[in-house]
């Protein structure tokens, strides 16, 4: 399946700020998002958001307001949003039904993955929701270069970079007309990124071999570790690292010995409140590594090279800015960057 770049209907720059005064939305909007053309006739007014990515971008753009419901949560929201999503409903920690969905009688649905509402949606597809009149909206950076026909989280073709969460920013407040939050919201974060990337802009890296390790189905199993063109593989290169996995796959499951054969540096431990997996807790992460035969005469783990990570952070999200200021301080820390 070849996924087509989401473009909107309009020219308007994602690089950069946009001229001051910006002028409102004009509807009817019409937008080609992941393949599919989608028409606005007004600013949305009730969503229910599927993704804890998505959800804190819209909670960004200050639209909490117009949240129904959310779903898909693997920890704790963004401190600043504590308050106001304690007041939403949460449908599900996991995939919603989709009769939870659309009881919330929303105008638009927005999901941070394909695999929830797309041709083989958990929660639908999106023909489901507009045969009913439902917007639906989805990531571009899970769409974008990225095919999800397999099953599992994909293969992405290209290296994920932040232009495509930038541009989810711009197209969401296009669509809810509220365009210098927008603006506002992609100046901050680029400019979070530089300084990170500036904060080792000495050794930048040094192109040390580092491991992203989300979880593993089973704890003494084969591991889910960050593919090559996957948003770690983004943060590696932000800094100047190396990714030890080459794959197109956007956490394929790799066996340790595997693993020890590029002997990381750095091992990066997702946290999470999510408890599907054993290995889901960081502890349980740490114990075996440090007890298995192969993974304990690894570099990392000898030296104890772990960097403890937000899983948002691994993913497309604007928590990917604070996956490279945390890496960042970890590689400093170590004396890694001298």
């Amino acid at each position: 399946m070849r996924q087509i770049l989401a473009t909107m209907t309009f020219a308007f720059g994602l690089i950069g700020l946009a001229a001051p005064g910006l002028a409102a939305t004009q509807y009817p909007l019409t937008i080609t998002n992941c393949g599919e053309q989608v028409t606005f006739r007004k600013a949305p007014s009730k969503i229910v958001s599927i993704g804890q990515g998505m959800t804190e971008i819209l909670f960004s753009l200050g639209l909490a307001d117009k949240i129904a419901g959310t779903a898909v949560w693997v920890g704790p929201v963004l401190p600043q949003y504590a308050e106001a999503n304690s007041r939403i409903k949460r449908l599900a920690d996991n995939d919603p039904s989709f009769e939870s969905v659309v009881g919330q009688e929303p105008d638009l649905v927005a999901a941070e993955f394909e695999w929830h509402v797309g041709a083989q949606g958990s929660v639908g597809k999106r023909e489901q929701f507009q045969d009913l009149g439902i917007n639906t909206y989805l990531a571009p950076a899970d769409c974008v270069a990225k095919v999800n026909t397999d099953g599992g989280d994909g293969v992405r073709k290209e290296l994920f970079t932040m232009e495509l969460v930038y541009r989810e920013i711009a197209e969401l407040s296009e669509i809810f007309d509220v365009k210098e939050r927008g603006d506002a919201l992609i100046s901050k974060l680029k400019k979070r990124e530089a300084d990170a990337v500036a904060s080792i802009s000495g050794a930048s890296g040094k192109n040390l071999p580092i491991v992203f390790w989300f979880s593993s189905k089973e704890v003494n199993g084969d591991a889910f570790i960050a593919g090559k063109n996957s948003a770690p593989a983004y943060i590696l290169k932000a800094i100047g690292a190396r990714n030890v996995v080459t794959t197109e796959e956007e956490w394929p499951l790799v066996g340790w010995e595997t693993i020890s054969q590029a002997n990381p540096a750095v091992i990066v431990l997702a946290t999470m409140d999510r408890r599907r997996y054993a290995a889901d807790d960081p502890k349980v992460k740490i114990d075996f590594l440090e007890n298995d035969p192969v993974t304990k005469e690894l570099d990392a783990v000898k030296n104890k090279h772990f960097v403890m990570m937000d899983a948002q952070s691994m993913n497309p999200t604007i928590r990917t800015i604070d996956g490279i200021e945390t890496l960042a301080k970890g590689i400093k820390s170590f004396g890694l960057s001298q």
